[in-house]
C-alpha cells in the first residue's frame, strides 16, 4: 500500500515538474506590417524594441505567407492548411465552416494543458469596423479579448458616428462591414497610447502576464495588433518622430514589364473619408500618408516594449518562445500601388518573422532559408514537445534555430482575382505564377528572375515567361508549384 502510494506521488511530483517545464508561448502578430524595420535595414523607420528583439532572436529573411490577404493567412498558418486545400482566398467565412473536425495551431496547444488565450485581432476582423469576425471559439481557453476603445480617437469618432447617421437618415443599409462609413484614413490624436486600440489590448496583456506570475500551468498567448493596417490611428507623439517633408517616395512607381494586368491592384484604398483618388494625391499627401504608416509602426514597436517588459516582470521570460510577424507584406507606392497587399509579388507576400526560443543556438542571426508560414504549426508543436497533427501541410523549420539547414527549397502563394486565381513558386533564384481561369485553363504566366537581387525583398521588374531561353526553368517550375499546390479546387 505505501509502495502504491509513494509512486502515485512520485507520478504526480514528475507530472507537476514535467508541466511547469513545457515552454510558454508568446505570439506576436501585426497587422499589415511588411519588413519595413529597422533590424531588416531601414535606416528610417524607428523600432528600437523590436530591433532590441531582433539580437536574441532568429530573424527570417525570406519567410513568405500563404495569401497576402489578411483573412485566408490568418486561416492557413492557424489550421496549417493551404488555402488550396481550403478554398478559403477571401473574407467572410470561418475555417470551421469549410474544415469542421480541423485542430487549430493554438486549440491544439489548448488540448495539451495549456491556456490559450487571445488578444486582439489573431483571426480576421474587419479593422475599419471591428465587425464581422472570424473568430474561432474552439481555439480558446477563454473568448478572444477585442479592444475595447473605438477604433478612431475623440474627434473622428465623432465624424464617424455623424457619418453612420447621415447614412441611415438618407436610408443606407449596412448588409456588409465594409458598408459602414469611416472616418479619415488617418488619426494623430494627441491622447495617450491606452486609449488607441494596440495600446488598450497591450494593457491588457500586462494585466494578464501579471496574473501569471505563480501559475504553473504553461500559456499559449496570442497578441494580434490592428496597426499598421489601415485606418493609420497612432498617438501623436508616434507622428512627431518623422518629419513628412524628408520623407522619399517610392522610386519605382511603374507595373512589372509584361505582367498581367489583374496581377495586383492599382491606384490607392479608397472607401475613407475625404479620401483622394490616386490623381488627386500629390507628392505632400503621400508624404503623410507614408508618415502614417511609420507612425503605426512605431506605436506597434512601442506596444511590443511593453509586452517584453511584462514577459520578464512575470517571471517567465526564460521559459518562452517568443514569435514576431506581420500577416504579409504591404506596398506604399511600389507600382504605384497605395495601401494594397492583394498579389503574388514579392512586395506582398514576403512578411518579418523572428523567433526566439529558450536555449536556441543561432540567437541573433539571421536566417536566408526559405519559410512559409505554413510552417509556423509544425515548428510550434517541435519546439514545444508536442505531437503534430495529421493534417498540416507544412515542415517545421526548427533546426534553423539551431544553426541546422532546412530542407525547404520553395515557398507558394496564391492570390484569387476576379474568377482567376494565380498560384506562385517563389525559389532562391526566381518566382513563377500560373493564373488559371474558368475551367481550370492557363490564362497567363509570370516569370520572373531574382538571381542578381542585390537584397532580400527586390522588386519583380520584368515577366520574362517569353524569354525562349527561359522555357526550361519555366516548365521545371511549373511542374514542381504543381506538385506542391495542385491546380485543382478542394471538394
Amino acid at each position: 500500500m505505501f509502495a502504491r502510494t509513494a509512486f502515485a506521488f512520485a507520478f504526480l511530483v514528475a507530472s507537476a515538474i514535467q508541466a511547469d517545464e513545457r515552454p510558454n508561448i508568446l505570439w506576436v502578430i501585426a497587422d499589415d506590417l511588411r519588413p519595413q524595420l529597422g533590424c531588416y535595414g531601414d535606416d528610417v523607420v524607428k523600432s528600437p524594441h523590436i530591433d532590441q528583439f531582433s539580437k536574441q532572436a532568429l530573424r527570417f529573411e525570406h519567410a513568405y505567407v500563404q495569401s497576402a490577404v489578411c483573412s485566408p493567412s490568418r486561416n492557413s498558418f492557424l489550421s496549417g492548411l493551404r488555402p488550396n486545400t481550403t478554398g478559403l482566398r477571401g473574407f467572410g467565412v470561418k475555417i470551421r465552416d469549410v474544415v469542421p473536425d480541423i485542430v487549430t495551431l493554438p486549440q491544439h496547444f489548448k488540448n495539451h494543458g495549456y491556456d490559450s488565450r487571445a488578444f486582439g485581432k489573431i483571426y480576421h476582423i474587419y479593422d475599419e469596423s471591428m465587425l464581422g469576425d472570424e473568430d474561432d471559439l474552439l481555439s480558446w481557453s477563454q473568448p478572444t479579448r477585442w479592444p475595447e476603445v473605438p477604433v478612431w480617437g475623440p474627434e473622428q469618432n465623432k465624424l464617424r458616428d455623424q457619418l453612420i447617421e447621415s447614412a441611415r437618415n438618407a436610408g443606407k443599409e449596412f448588409k456588409h462591414p465594409h458598408d459602414w462609413p469611416r472616418a479619415e484614413t488617418w488619426d494623430n490624436s494627441n491622447i495617450p497610447d491606452d486609449e488607441m486600440q494596440d495600446g488598450n489590448t497591450t494593457a491588457a496583456v500586462e494585466q494578464y502576464l501579471a496574473s501569471r506570475r505563480d501559475q504553473q500551468e504553461p500559456f499559449f498567448l496570442a497578441v494580434g495588433f490592428l496597426r499598421p493596417h489601415l485606418p493609420f490611428n497612432a498617438p501623436k507623439k508616434y507622428w512627431d518622430l518623422y518629419n513628412p517633408n524628408k520623407l522619399s517616395l517610392p522610386a519605382f512607381r511603374k507595373p512589372p514589364l509584361n505582367a498581367p494586368p489583374w496581377s495586383f491592384n492599382k491606384g490607392i484604398v479608397k472607401n475613407y473619408y475625404n479620401m483622394p483618388t490616386i490623381e488627386q494625391a500629390d507628392t505632400a499627401f503621400l508624404q503623410k500618408y507614408t508618415q502614417a504608416y511609420l507612425a503605426c509602426i512605431s506605436y506597434v514597436d512601442a506596444c511590443f516594449g511593453r509586452l517584453m517588459t511584462a514577459l520578464e516582470k512575470s517571471g517567465h521570460a526564460d521559459n518562452t518562445i517568443i514569435v514576431f510577424m506581420g500577416d504579409h507584406g504591404y506596398q506604399m507606392g511600389e507600382y504605384n500601388s497605395w495601401g494594397h497587399k492583394h498579389s503574388n509579388f514579392e512586395i506582398s507576400t514576403r512578411t518579418p518573422l523572428m523567433i526566439s526560443s529558450p536555449n536556441m543556438q543561432s540567437r541573433g542571426h539571421a536566417s536566408v532559408d526559405l519559410v512559409e508560414f505554413l510552417d509556423l504549426y509544425p515548428t510550434f508543436c517541435e519546439l514545444a514537445d508536442l505531437p503534430r497533427p495529421a493534417q498540416l501541410e507544412g515542415q517545421s523549420f526548427a533546426s534553423l534555430l539551431h544553426g541546422k539547414p532546412s530542407s525547404r527549397v520553395a515557398a507558394c502563394s496564391e492570390m484569387r482575382r476576379g474568377n482567376r486565381v494565380g498560384r506562385s513558386i517563389r525559389t532562391t533564384e526566381f518566382r513563377y505564377t500560373e493564373w488559371r481561369g474558368p475551367n481550370n485553363q492557363i490564362v497567363a504566366r509570370e516569370l520572373y528572375d531574382h538571381r542578381n537581387d542585390k537584397s532580400p525583398g527586390q522588386l519583380e521588374v520584368e515577366n520574362i515567361i517569353g524569354d525562349p531561353k527561359m522555357a526550361d526553368v519555366a516548365k521545371r517550375l511549373s511542374r514542381q508549384l504543381n506538385e506542391l499546390v495542385p491546380a485543382s479546387e478542394p471538394k
